[in-house]
């Protein structure tokens, strides 16, 4: 995605010189610690989250800095699109992928795929769509490329805060569901956004409607295929290298260095880099993590985990002082009655979009799931529809690169469109997040009992030590026991179904099983791994983890 390019911070906001420059970075680094410590004194409160409280205080701070700069301003700095997708995006993505349990994941890849690719198509249509019945008879003059427009921004859900509100550890499967769904959902909102401006929207026909079809399936596959190979290349070289023999910053470095190149090699060719860091993070935690010394694993998963908190909490912060820009406020204010009936409308056909495809998806979802503990019922399908209706920080960049030129806007209808994806934003994450919470209590089971029912992560003092992976390899007996074909106290072992049998029985796990031999046999001794780490020679520390590895291969 192109965007204009420009300094982050707007020295005429507040001040000509160099030195307010340094205040308000100062002033917002502080903003920074205080969600921080406010979210940490309100970690046990039923309502809250993190997001919520960046939101708050965002806009507490933009009233008075609207106070000090009698009504000029509400901003710190200047609103940028690069800002957001080339340094915010990235370690959130990436550190999404990093730290997610790929056996949850990849076990319900299929619905993920139907909820984040076809279900935002669905989403698009229907927003996109409903915005040309309606906002035609509210005197909003726009294009056919901006309705469309439209259609991709707020098929956009917000998988950053939609992760804070779902625990991984205590719904397992509705967190990979609504996670997985995010990250394939933004990726898709983008190649539509992107798709909207690269074509001529004029004239549609088939040929046109095909082409972004194929477009579409062109940058998923390339896009993903560019992470796994970036994951693959850090593996390699930081195995074949081992540059902990005399310096775990290297190896640190490198690590990081690579992880945010298949980022910008994804930009660079136009193709997903939202997609690309995220299957470079998986690669990498099931690869490179492994290959690189005991401290420099602590050290990695902390820092990738504390880069994506932080910018998290810069860009809900920032939405909420956003939110009080008197720019685009004032272009509006002839017609408030206007700007709330759009916001309205669309925060409808959000509704509407996203309960188009959760239930009938679900519903198609569950005839391919043979154990009822696999299955989506009714009241995950209405925890997966509240949490995915909660728009963000992508919606907002979206919009401005839509709408805006350089964060400003002049024009009524754009004002309006801003404004009201402002007003959306807001009281999606604000009231719909604070309602998540106690909604997935009332819904789910208590915490331990879920966890028994639709987790089949082994919680052992191992999966404590090794948080990434949890990917307990599935034996035959696993395969075959469910069947009756090998009993799993008796000793008694049964005829072993052929391979086409396994396959139609139990797809997932045949395919993990057999996804384990291959990587085994081939991968990991060329790209390391659990198991194939190498280790230096008189050193006790790396010798023990090098053996306890080892040992748990089997």
């Amino acid at each position: 995605m192109g965007f204009d390019s420009g300094t982050i911070i707007d020295p005429v906001k507040l001040a000509t010189s160099d030195h307010a420059s340094v205040v308000s970075i100062t002033l917002f680094v502080t903003l920074l610690c205080t969600c921080i410590v406010i979210g940490h004194l309100l970690e046990e409160n039923r309502w809250m989250n993190e997001s919520i409280i960046a939101l708050i205080i965002g806009l507490g701070t933009g009233v008075f800095i609207l106070l000090v700069s009698g009504g000029k301003s509400s901003h710190l700095m200047l609103f940028s699109e690069d800002l957001f997708f080339i340094y915010l995006l990235p370690p959130i993505i990436f550190n999404a992928g990093f730290q997610v349990k790929k056996k949850q994941f990849f076990r319900n890849f299929i619905t993920i795929m139907m909820f984040g690719a076809l279900g935002t198509l669905i989403s698009f249509i229907i927003i996109s769509l409903g915005a040309i019945a309606f906002f035609g008879r509210m005197d909003i003059d726009l294009a056919i490329g901006d309705f469309l427009a439209i259609g991709a921004i707020f098929a956009a859900t917000d998988s950053v805060c939609t992760l804070q509100v779902l625990s991984q550890d205590e719904t397992p499967l509705l967190y990979s569901l609504v996670f997985g769904e995010g990250v394939v959902n933004d990726a898709t909102s983008v190649v539509l956004f992107n798709a909207v401006q690269d074509f001529d929207l004029s004239h549609i026909n088939t040929g046109i409607a095909l082409q972004l079809i194929g477009n579409f399936f062109y940058l998923f596959i390339t896009s993903t295929a560019l992470g796994v190979v970036a994951g693959l290349l850090s593996a390699y070289v930081i195995k074949k290298l081992y540059f902990g023999r005399h310096s775990t910053d290297r190896e640190v470095a490198i690590m990081m260095l690579l992880a945010y190149l298949s980022y910008m090699l994804a930009e660079l060719f136009y193709l997903s880099g939202i997609l690309t860091v995220f299957f470079c993070g998986i690669v990498m935690s099931h690869y490179t993590w492994h290959n690189i010394t005991e401290n420099s694993r602590i050290t990695t998963k902390h820092t990738f985990a504390t880069l994506s908190f932080v910018a998290e909490t810069f860009i809900f912060l920032y939405v909420g002082m956003d939110a009080l820009d008197m720019e685009k406020w004032k272009v509006v204010s002839d017609s408030p009655k206007t700007s709330i009936s759009v916001s309205a409308t669309l925060l409808g056909l959000v509704l509407l979009g996203r309960a188009a495809f959760v239930f009938p998806l679900s519903f198609l979802s569950n005839l391919t799931k043979k154990s009822p503990y696999d299955k989506i019922d009714f009241k995950k399908q209405i925890t997966i529809w509240w949490a995915g209706l909660m728009r963000g920080a992508v919606s907002m960049a979206l919009a401005y690169n839509q709408f805006t030129r350089a964060g400003h806007t002049q024009l009524r209808g754009n004002a309006i469109l801003i404004t009201s994806t402002i007003t959306v934003v807001l009281f999606s994450t604000v009231v719909f997040g604070l309602m998540t919470k106690p909604l997935v209590r009332l819904l789910m089971p208590s915490s331990k009992q879920l966890s028994r029912m639709i987790s089949s992560e082994p919680l052992t003092p191992k999966s404590f030590n090794v948080p990434l992976l949890g990917e307990s390899m599935d034996s035959e007996g696993e395969l075959f026991g469910a069947n009756g074909s090998e009993a799993h106290g008796g000793g008694q072992t049964g005829v072993r179904p052929s391979r086409l049998r396994m396959l139609l029985t139990t797809p997932t796990r045949t395919v993990h099983y057999y996804w384990r031999k291959f990587d085994d046999a081939f991968m990991r001794p060329v790209f390391g791994g659990r198991g194939f780490a190498p280790y230096v020679p008189g050193s006790p520390t790396e010798e023990n983890v090098h053996y306890w590895q080892g040992e748990n291969k089997y």
